[in-house]
């Protein structure tokens, strides 16, 4: 099932059988337009009563079995992701045959194996296009472009097209990796031939793509925008309407758990969606007349890989006099809330003056990897620290740089060195991404630019 989801995957007959199933598709778009309606005590009791059969599923897991998880969600631990990612079968629910994998690198470079139920796979679909029906668009029809992540061509192949067609042609996928000021206009020209119903967007890629449409005098207009994967600020959200024509924009907010998800249809004002999944706001740390909140997931239609009280890392930021009632309304999805630290995009700057995203993919169906970390060290090298785990080896390594390859050019250097650590800041943390003073100085004179 996992081969024949990837080989449909686009195909708009995929959509039809697996993403727009209707034994599950219908169900989850009434459930999502209705619960944004209801009261809080209502959406309350919908949530509890569908926590429960997840429940069910994941106590005969492993994982379910090991920590004497029952009915009560206070029974259940929080859930690391280290402990999924380092035994992800524990998790998976015994029996069910119907499943498709997904695999992420996450924003911490630490990569994961998942299993996706078709339930799970068809109200995914059905959220994303509940959100473009907030921008007025009916998604199973629309016309859409995606400038994201994909690796269309070869970096160093540098002339167009840099997209392909896919579902039949209603979809045009873009390469983000040779967006640049001397491509621009060629991207440009294929978006306005294309006309699409919404732009499908790394907040990074829009806003590289923003910019050099301001920069080269082009005149793009775009209907609307949707933001996902990285934080789009607000500052950002005012560029792609300058630049694009003012388009309606929405950003979400998920992961590749799928443990919860956020909508925005304007800068600052975002809100869960009840009825993907349970949200817990657990208290992380006092900031003045503020708190910091960790979002915690439980996902109510994954039975294949149920995760219960997933840590996701991400934090939300609230009035510390708020008190449980204004907390649990934000939760779920009655209060807005500001948006999600932390989900800043990450990118590496190529000599050519191109932004590369999406390398949170580099460690993707690599199997010994336990987390990386990307150093740009001039603009013409990158190197990458690889904590190893056991089994580590020169199979790895290789599979590990031909996904590194794969998006960048051949201007850049990749140096990749084994480690017993990774770098930290002065504040103990450590990120995914570092970019040395040579390459922020770079980047600093873009901005002013």
């Amino acid at each position: 099932m996992s081969a024949l989801s990837d080989a449909l995957k686009r195909l708009s007959l995929g959509d039809a059988l697996i993403r727009r199933n209707p034994i599950f598709y219908s169900g989850a778009r009434r459930s999502l337009a209705q619960l944004q309606t209801q009261t809080l005590a209502a959406r309350r009791a919908w949530v509890d009563e569908r926590l429960q059969k997840v429940l069910r599923h994941a106590s005969r897991t492993a994982y379910g079995r090991r920590v004497g998880g029952g009915a009560d969600l206070a029974s259940w631990p929080l859930l690391e992701k280290p402990a999924l990612r380092s035994e992800p079968g524990a998790f998976r629910t015994a029996g069910l045959r119907l499943s498709a994998r997904g695999s992420t690198g996450g924003t911490t470079g630490m990569p994961l194996r998942l299993e996706r139920s078709l339930p799970s796979l068809a109200f995914e679909q059905a959220t994303l296009d509940f959100l473009l029906k907030g921008l007025g668009v009916e998604a199973s029809r629309a016309r859409i472009a995606v400038l994201r992540a994909d690796s269309i061509k070869h970096p160093a192949d540098r002339s167009a097209p840099f997209w392909i067609f896919t579902h039949g042609g209603r979809r045009m996928v873009m390469s983000p990796h040779h967006l640049c000021a001397d491509s621009v206009a060629d991207y440009a020209r294929a978006l306005e031939a294309f006309k699409p119903d919404v732009l499908w967007v790394y907040p990074t890629a829009i806003e590289s793509l923003s910019r050099l449409v301001l920069r080269a005098g082009l005149r793009l207009s775009l209907p609307r925008v949707h933001a996902a994967s990285e934080g789009l600020a607000p500052a950002a959200w005012e560029l792609v309407q300058r630049a694009l024509g003012n388009p309606a924009i929405a950003e979400n907010y998920g992961q590749a758990e799928r443990v919860a998800f956020a909508i925005a249809y304007q800068p600052g004002v975002y809100h869960f969606l009840t009825a993907y999944s349970k949200v817990e706001l657990l208290p992380f740390a006092e900031d003045g007349a503020e708190t910091l909140y960790e979002i915690i997931g439980t996902s109510l239609w994954n039975q294949a890989m149920p995760l219960v009280r997933y840590r996701t890392g991400d934090l939300v930021r609230l009035p510390a006099a708020w008190g449980e009632r204004e907390v649990e309304e934000v939760a779920l999805g009655v209060r807005p809330f500001g948006g999600v630290l932390g989900r800043s995009g990450e990118f590496l700057l190529t000599p050519e003056g191109m932004r590369i995203t999406g390398i949170n993919h580099f460690p993707r169906e690599v199997e010994n990897v336990h987390r990386i970390q990307v150093i740009q060290e001039r603009l013409d090298e990158v190197r990458l620290l690889v904590l190893a785990d056991a089994g580590y080896g020169p199979r790895d390594s290789q599979q590990l740089l031909r996904n590194v390859r794969a998006k960048l050019p051949p201007s850049m250097r990749v140096v990749l060195e084994v480690s017993e650590r990774l770098e930290q800041t002065q504040a103990g943390k450590t990120p995914f991404v570092i970019h040395r003073p040579a390459v922020r100085q770079h980047l600093e004179l873009a901005r002013a630019a």
